[in-house]
């Protein structure tokens, strides 16, 4: 295994940026010595997600319409953890803030997930969240959320069939069906 870049990086500018993402283009050599481009989406944020699994073995899945996929998704609790808090501080505020729900005890189940490897630097952290209790959901402005108490197996289905796509989502309850 060769281990060392072949890329030659000439150049890089920025083509866009936002509070989320910035968007980069460099002039570059590629591997097999040609010159080229290559568009880089840098997120400001590392993604978190949430699984919470009840003493009865059930999981709440997030509904909402995705701008990006012109559709409604059913996803785990997720989000982003800016610089500066910690993935799990970012854990336990995406939890509450889209379901209400606070965990006495939470587990990494996956960590540095590279979520699209060849044109974004995002990586994942994934959590289980246990010893639940309820309390008021606070989502943000740009979320309009329903919240859905199912069996855990029931959602791992819901991937198999797939009802679920969003990735972070597919992972983790792939994942934690392992566990």
């Amino acid at each position: 295994m060769n281990a060392e870049n072949p890329w030659v990086t000439h150049s890089t500018r920025t083509v866009y940026e936002n509070p989320w993402i910035r968007v980069t283009e460099s002039q570059v050599t590629n591997p097999s010595g040609n010159p080229g481009i290559y568009g880089v989406v840098h997120f400001r944020n590392r993604a978190i997600g949430v699984v919470p699994i009840d003493a009865e073995g059930h999981t709440w899945l997030v509904g909402q319409y995705r701008y990006t996929l012109g559709s409604y998704e059913w996803e785990i609790p997720e989000g982003g953890c800016p610089d500066g808090e910690s993935p799990l501080e970012a854990a336990k505020r995406e939890l509450r803030e889209e379901t209400g729900l606070i965990a006495g005890q939470y587990r990494v189940l996956l960590d540095n997930l590279a979520l699209s490897n060849s044109v974004s630097d995002e990586r994942a952290t994934i959590y289980v969240a246990t010893d639940l209790t309820q309390a008021e959901a606070d989502p943000e402005e740009t979320e309009a959320l329903q919240l859905r108490r199912l069996p855990l197996e029931e959602a791992i289905a819901m991937v198999r069939r797939g009802e679920i796509t969003d990735s972070i989502s597919v992972i983790a309850l792939l994942a934690v069906e392992r566990v």
